[in-house]
């Protein structure tokens, strides 16, 4: 089986590199940060699959999963939260950091209701948003894998490339499109060993 995920990962990621090849404008920075946060992402997702697969730990649902790991993720962000704030707070304003955006108009000093009933719904629609977006991830990390999820999101990210073709007018090249083919490829190819698998797994449990 290890031979074929590799098979699997270099048709993505071969699929990939002409699908996006000569898209954009290539930036080694951009590019390293890339990288960087596909590799942590990948050490994240492969951590909590741990987590969520280990059966002794208690936290195969996902709500358990996120209700303890949801904090120690506020934590590291709200730092960022700080510093991304005090940088769009000039710097004579009085306003303390991080706090401009809460203090705003838009928010907790609202002179009329329905602009706070406004606020506050976009803020829980948001939130809910989220919420339904890390439940699906768990929950999809929870019953596959960490590799399972990142095919995933490659192939949503497939699907963005060709709205942006078709409603943005972007033209793109016979290599494109042959990565696309050899992506899809790669996509098809792990689905089906998933489903092999699965059936395998069937088969070896006994009719009571």
């Amino acid at each position: 089986q290890n031979p074929c995920l590799i098979v699997v990962v270099v048709l993505i990621a071969s699929g990939l590199f002409m699908f996006t090849f000569e898209s954009t404008q290539f930036n080694v920075e951009g590019f390293v940060l890339v990288l960087l946060a596909s590799f942590i992402g990948g050490i994240r997702w492969t951590l909590t699959q741990i987590l969520l697969q280990k059966a002794e730990l208690g936290l195969q649902n996902p709500v358990d999963t996120m209700y303890h790991l949801q904090p120690l993720m506020f934590v590291g962000l709200f730092p960022l939260f700080l510093y991304n704030e005090e940088l769009s707070v000039p710097s004579t304003s009085p306003t303390p950091p991080g706090l401009s955006l809460c203090l705003s108009e838009k928010l907790f000093r609202v002179s009329e209701l329905p602009s706070l009933l406004h606020s506050l719904l976009t803020l829980s629609a948001g939130g809910a948003l989220a919420f339904g977006l890390g439940f699906s991830e768990f929950l999809l990390v929870s019953k596959t894998s960490s590799l399972t999820l990142s095919i995933s999101g490659i192939f949503k990210e497939v699907c963005t490339l060709l709205l942006a073709a078709h409603l943005m007018g972007d033209e793109m090249s016979v290599l494109n499109w042959l990565g696309f083919a050899v992506c899809l490829s790669g996509i098809s190819l792990h689905v089906g060993l998933k489903a092999c698998r699965s059936r395998g797994r069937g088969a070896q449990i006994p009719n009571v």
